[in-house]
Parts: C-alpha cells; sequence; structure tokens
C-alpha cells in the first residue's frame, strides 16, 4: 500500500484516479483549491509551502489541475514550479501529472497541434501545458506525464483494463477511469521516466 496524494481531485481526471487509488488499498488524500462541501483537503497547487506541507510523508503524487478563472501561461508554469519546490522540499520523487494529447508527437513525429485541421483558437493553452513540462524537465523529479493520445471518450466512461501506450492521434478516445489505471500504474509500478506519453484503449 502506498499513501498517494491527489491534486485537482475534484475534476473529472482526479477524481477517477481517486477512485482508482482507493480501489487498489491505497491509503489516499484528495487535494483541491476550495473545500465546496467536501471532505478534500484544500489547497493551492501554485503555493510552494502548502505543496510540501501536504506532501509530506506520501509515496507519490499525482496531479490533475486547472484553473479556468487564471490565464494559463501563467498558472501552468506556477504551478509546475510549486510542485518542484513542494516535492524537493518534502523528499518526495515519483510524480505524475495528468498531461495534454495536443503537445504530443503524432506517427510521423509532428505534434498533434501542428497537425492540419487541428484546432488553433486554444494553442495558448496547449503551449502553457509544454511550459509547465519544459520546468519539470528542468528539475531533478521522476516525473511522468500521461495523456489521452487523442481525447476523453464521454460516451463510454467505463474501466477496460486495457489501455496501451501510443502516438497522438486526435481520433483516439480513453475514458477517464481507464486514464486513471494509467495514473495509478506509474505510482506502482513505474516504468515511464521524465518523459511525455500518450493513452488508448
Amino acid at each position: 500500500m502506498s499513501k498517494i496524494l491527489v491534486i485537482g481531485a475534484r475534476g473529472r481526471a482526479g477524481t477517477a484516479a481517486v477512485e482508482e487509488a482507493v480501489g487498489r488499498g491505497h491509503e489516499v488524500v484528495g487535494v483541491a483549491r476550495t473545500a465546496g462541501g467536501t471532505s478534500l483537503t484544500v489547497g493551492d497547487v501554485t503555493d510552494a509551502g502548502r505543496v510540501a506541507e501536504l506532501t509530506a510523508g506520501q509515496d507519490a503524487v499525482i496531479a490533475a489541475v486547472y484553473d479556468g478563472g487564471s490565464d494559463p501561461a501563467v498558472f501552468f508554469p506556477a504551478a509546475a514550479r510549486a510542485l518542484v519546490e513542494g516535492l524537493e522540499k518534502a523528499g518526495v520523487n515519483r510524480f505524475v501529472w495528468v498531461g495534454l494529447a495536443s503537445i504530443l508527437p503524432t506517427a510521423d513525429g509532428t505534434l498533434l497541434m501542428d497537425t492540419d485541421g487541428y484546432p488553433t483558437e486554444y494553442r495558448s493553452f496547449f503551449l502553457a501545458h509544454q511550459a509547465a513540462l519544459d520546468v519539470f524537465a528542468a528539475s531533478p523529479l521522476d516525473w511522468i506525464s500521461i495523456a489521452p493520445a487523442g481525447d476523453f471518450d464521454h460516451a463510454d466512461p467505463s474501466r477496460k483494463d486495457r489501455y496501451r501506450v501510443a502516438p497522438a492521434d486526435a481520433g483516439e478516445l480513453i475514458s477517464y477511469a481507464e486514464l486513471a489505471v494509467a495514473l495509478v500504474d506509474e505510482v506502482d509500478n513505474p516504468a515511464h521516466h521524465r518523459t511525455a506519453i500518450g493513452v488508448v484503449v
């Protein structure tokens, strides 16, 4: 049994990660920006001191964070810097980040966001996610970024327990529950280190 901190536990990916980890018998603490009438612990992912406080004594951290009220170009790098500082201070090395398909390479090496027909109106959001990965890459953390290789499957939310790592492909789908399997697998049996991957079923 591991002790796992899940930051962003109120969102769909974070909620699924908590459920998957608890289902495997892990001791899990879920963190959200505000209490909101739930049993979640309150914490701001951009506050390195609070991250260190919450992370102390944990074996690993999973982060599935988003702040719709902030500029992504500010929020994601700030969150990444606070996570690096906080985890290092707490002495926790294994870190799993919920990433973004748009910044992953396709089968021919082209980033998904650079492929023909891919929507460009959110490009600043994509680049903000990449900026966070750049912060992790410059740190000594044993990090892994895991994203759907394409998008989330809202029509079929089931857990199939048969995901695989694959290049980015806008047509591929995976459920939040299945992504959570990949997230917790990388805590239980780390197979990827200091890189970003996409997963599909």
